[in-house]
């Protein structure tokens, strides 16, 4: 598996990292643990290093899974998690608002270190940018957990250019994460050229839009009523039959890669910088290893001229979140 830098940082990973969100949240009903700590280990062994976890998953369940499963390979990998939310088990998804004072973030580091069985967070992202506290004291509460020890690198995920300016002058960003993927490009107007600016790596989440871009998904799939899929505008039946010509389009050039769609998508973003990992979920092994396979695949610039210019032609239906989801993004 190659390595990539994370922007300036000097944080190296696997150019294709793993997201454990979906073996415990969000897609359905959590998946057997030691099945999925079977998984985490394969990955380690097949060359991923980046593993990406957060509190809310679960709650807490998914950071007690990464952290046993990766406890003990601890010093060949690179664990990312998040702080920001106010957990309430009984709130929908366990979301009860956002949270990132100072004492909070304090109190989450304190609890996901114990949760992930280590002594150090290589990368603490806030998970959603809190507009009732100013992101100079987040950054500068991340800072000293760096200063202590705790926390090696600080991130941001679906944060503006603004903010991300403004934190970065206070401790320096490491990432950002964001969707980003061929089905949602919005990162490329402003976020991107501001990450560039800054030496900031870009860890895309979603890069297959939630499983649609590997072709396994169509206008008749349904899903477990746990799933939130269920709830976004984009999986409507209607939506799914619309935006099949986005992934018709991967087909035809993974047919000429001898590659698959979910391959195509993720080599694609690959190649839109040096400095972007992107962190594709699955719960399963023959998934896990397409993924990775990513990496090996290069696309031509032909190539990527023939995808901007057939996907120039596509527009996208429905938005990616209700819009009570979507406002807690790009502040």
């Amino acid at each position: 598996m190659q390595k990539r830098k994370l922007g300036k940082s000097n944080l190296e990973v696997s150019a294709i990292g793993l997201g454990c969100m979906g073996m415990s949240f969000s897609y359905g009903p959590p998946k057997d643990k030691q099945e999925m700590i079977s998984l985490i280990r394969t990955a380690v062994e097949r060359g991923v290093t980046f593993f990406d976890t957060a509190e809310v998953y679960g709650p807490y369940t998914n950071e007690e899974l990464v952290g046993e499963a990766l406890a003990p390979f601890r010093s060949q990998v690179v664990i990312a998690t998040k702080f920001g939310w106010k957990i309430d088990p009984k709130a929908e998804r366990g979301l009860a608002g956002l949270d990132s004072r100072p004492e909070h973030i304090r109190e989450v580091a304190e609890a996901s270190l114990k949760r992930l069985k280590t002594d150090v967070i290589d990368l603490f992202y806030q998970h959603r940018v809190d507009p009732n506290v100013p992101i100079e004291d987040v950054a500068g509460a991340v800072k000293d957990l760096i200063r202590e020890g705790k926390v090696k690198h600080f991130g941001l995920s679906e944060a503006g250019p603004k903010t991300i300016r403004r934190a970065h002058a206070i401790q320096p960003v490491t990432a950002l994460q964001s969707e980003y993927s061929l089905w949602y490009r919005n990162p490329e107007k402003e976020v991107l050229p501001t990450l560039e600016e800054l030496g900031i790596g870009f860890v895309p989440y979603s890069p297959l839009g939630k499983g649609f871009l590997t072709g396994k998904i169509n206008e008749n799939t349904t899903f477990d009523r746990s799933d939130f899929r269920n709830q976004l505008p984009r999986f409507t039946p209607q939506a799914r039959r619309a935006n099949q010509a986005l992934v018709d389009l991967l087909g035809v050039i993974a047919r000429r890669k001898n590659a698959t769609p979910a391959q195509i998508a993720l080599s694609w973003l690959l190649a839109q910088k040096p400095w972007i990992v992107p962190i594709p979920g699955t719960t399963k092994l023959t998934r896990l290893e397409e993924n990775i396979g990513a990496a090996a695949i290069e696309l031509t610039p032909d190539d990527l001229r023939h995808i901007e210019n057939a996907t120039s032609q596509i527009t996208v239906q429905g938005a990616r979140y209700p819009e009570h989801i979507e406002q807690l993004s790009g502040r």
